[in-house]
């Protein structure tokens, strides 16, 4: 039964944090990384992940994946004692872990390893409850033809499919790897043909980060990060 837990955690810093002075704000945003990169060693992975002017109820998230659970409370009691945690908001916290996939030939659970592409998409999913009616073999057909559409038609987009079954809110959380967000845009388009996507029921919110190293995502926070591209033309 021994698997991962993996774990996303979103935060949105307080408008009004951008007018404290410079100085005060470069300090806060040193405390909060030095923390992530101290707890670095002790997770399997530990990644950074900017949604900075995507979407405007977060700016960053942490990609969390560990096989102790109480990596996850300590790290976050130890973000909660920076000075930046003071000005942060946790719109979105997810929670799943790893398992054996049933429609698979795999045994053990599956272990989360990133591809380390430029872009992770996020979302929550929950299935109708008549999905679990089906037949052991209607589902399975359904989700051979699932399967069969990400690896043959868009093998570049990387899935990492998670279980929340009564430890959060949804069943699975779903994160996609790529290249380009458009290219799963497209993936997903391709999918609403499939036979499983009518036994969706909720596959919202859906985030777009970009990956980068902490301190540079808590530099999009004020836009210290951000230059200006001359036009020399």
């Amino acid at each position: 039964m021994s698997g991962q837990y993996v774990a996303y955690t979103f935060f949105r810093a307080d408008p009004a944090w951008r007018r404290l002075p410079v100085e005060e704000r470069a300090a806060a945003k040193d405390g909060f990384a030095e923390v992530v990169e101290e707890f670095i060693p002790r997770f399997e992975h530990l990644r950074a992940y900017s949604t900075a002017g995507i979407r405007p109820e977060t700016d960053f998230f942490l990609w969390k994946i560990t096989e102790r659970y109480e990596d996850l409370g300590e790290l976050g009691a130890a973000l909660n004692a920076t000075p930046l945690a003071g000005w942060l908001e946790t719109p979105y916290s997810y929670l799943a872990t790893t398992k054996a996939s049933q429609y698979t030939s795999a045994r053990k659970a599956r272990k989360i390893t990133p591809k380390n592409l430029p872009y992770l998409v996020v979302y929550p999913f929950v299935k109708v409850r008549p999905w679990y009616s089906l037949t052991e073999d209607a589902r399975q057909r359904a989700m051979d033809e699932h399967i069969r559409i990400g690896r043959e038609e868009f093998p570049g987009i990387h899935n990492h499919t998670t279980y929340s079954f009564g430890i959060d809110d949804q069943e699975f959380m779903t994160a996609f790897e790529c290249d380009e967000p458009a290219d799963f845009m497209h993936l997903m388009l391709r999918l609403r043909d499939s036979e499983a996507s009518a036994f969706t029921e909720r596959d919202t919110p859906i985030f777009v980060g970009q990956h980068m190293p902490i301190r540079e995502a808590l530099d999009r926070l004020d836009g210290v990060g951000s230059f200006v591209v001359e036009d020399h033309r």
